[in-house]
């Protein structure tokens, strides 16, 4: 079940670095987010569905190698994430 398109182009939109920009870490991580949130929900309603709750791990460690790579290369950016998008950060 992918994100709808609406949802995708609103995080591009709130996370992008220039006009054209959709690969950028920051974008990435929102993208993530988003689905991970998709997942979670669908697994709440779903507890026996283990397929997918392997590619929610699959994302969330994704998620965390992308924060873990934006921590280190711009830490501003990192912190404007990471309280954008409500999550924990060490």
């Amino acid at each position: 079940m992918p994100l709808a398109k609406e949802v995708k182009t609103k995080a591009i939109e709130d996370f992008h670095r220039h006009d054209k920009d959709t690969g950028s870490p920051e974008v990435q991580v929102a993208i993530l987010t988003n689905r991970i949130n998709q997942l979670t929900a669908h697994l709440q309603n779903n507890k026996q569905d283990q397929s997918c709750r392997r590619g929610l791990l699959k994302l969330v460690g994704q998620r965390r190698r992308l924060l873990t790579y934006l921590r280190n290369s711009n830490y501003q950016s990192y912190l404007n994430v990471t309280d954008k998008l409500q999550l924990r950060r060490k």
